[in-house]
């Protein structure tokens, strides 16, 4: 036994639901399926985790193995690419386990239908292992957790097999400034109480964010061979990494100014920017909408708010 501190901010992840801060619909919607399947002796329910990035989809799954004292078999959508791939995963479970496929509408189409075979039949068929034909496997009852932030992206039938939908929201700033202070005392990291709110104002209402925000500070105060994270700390992570009092980088910061002369299409906006129009549309703008910075009509054309107007001129004037 050690008194090695953790190094890694995953070494001090949640391991129990009375640990998450927020989302308290999913967590209670977790905590009656697992009281549930502990009062039967069974595994929990089939569950689908939707919800934008960064949110905490993996991070429940985690959990849910750790409440259920169970193994986490955890893999990206894209990288099964072949049956063998999905086969492996399906088999490698025993009972109770939990499989959790993150991004997963991005598994083709013929394994999200294999997928959903597998749990009907509670089998798998393994081609060509036998003179006879395709040697069928029965699969333990394991629990398969679905994280996603396109739902529709997976096929109907898929979805219907799983009994739980958990949707998770963005971060209320109160709540990710508790999640920045439980992190850093877990760590042992000393922070001032002061740089907690500022955090949160500018992770966009995403764990991920805040940690990553978290983590930047350290870097900076660990290289000026100080102990606590401070303000002062806090402005010069954001100053290198161009990011301003709200959160925003230096590409949506560029995206706002390229607006600045009146409506502008898409495609000129992401010509200015030298990225793709999708990149555009679903990476760059969403944060943006979704503070009422800009709007964007049937043509295509989009325009800044005066939220966004005012945001653009106090920019220079704001500490960062």
């Amino acid at each position: 036994m050690t008194d090695q501190k953790p190094a890694d901010m995953n070494d001090v992840a949640p391991t129990a639901l009375k640990d998450l801060v927020g989302q308290r619909g999913v967590v209670d919607q977790v905590a009656v399926a697992l009281e549930a399947a502990n009062a039967d002796g069974k595994k929990m329910d089939h569950a689908l985790l939707v919800g934008p990035p960064g949110m905490g989809k993996t991070a429940l799954a985690r959990v849910v193995a750790s409440e259920m004292g169970t193994e986490l078999h955890g893999v990206l959508g894209q990288s099964l690419v072949a049956s063998s791939d999905l086969n492996a995963l399906l088999l490698g479970a025993r009972n109770k386990d939990i499989i959790h496929v993150d991004e997963a509408h991005e598994l083709d189409r013929e394994y999200q239908t294999a997928l959903y075979l597998a749990l009907d039949q509670r089998k798998v068929l393994l081609q060509g292992r036998t003179k006879s034909g395709p040697q069928s496997i029965p699969l333990a009852d394991f629990t398969l957790l679905l994280s996603t932030t396109d739902e529709y992206g997976l096929l109907q039938p898929l979805r219907d097999r799983m009994k739980l939908t958990l949707r998770f929201e963005f971060y209320k700033p109160e709540d990710l400034a508790s999640v920045v202070r439980m992190r850093s005392r877990a760590l042992g990291w000393d922070v001032d109480d002061d740089v907690l709110p500022l955090i949160a104002r500018r992770a966009r209402g995403t764990p991920r964010l805040a940690l990553r925000l978290l983590q930047s500070c350290r870097r900076v105060c660990r290289a000026e061979a100080e102990t606590a994270i401070t303000h002062r700390h806090l402005l010069r992570a954001c100053d290198l990494e161009g990011i301003d009092e709200i959160g925003l980088g230096p590409t949506e910061q560029q995206y706002l100014t390229a607006l600045a002369d009146g409506t502008t299409r898409l495609n000129v906006v992401a010509s200015l920017l030298g990225l793709p129009a999708r990149t555009v549309s679903q990476v760059v703008e969403p944060f943006l909408l979704r503070l009422g910075f800009v709007v964007k009509d049937d043509q295509g054309r989009r325009e800044l708010t005066a939220k966004g107007r005012a945001h653009l001129s106090n920019r220079g004037n704001n500490p960062v």
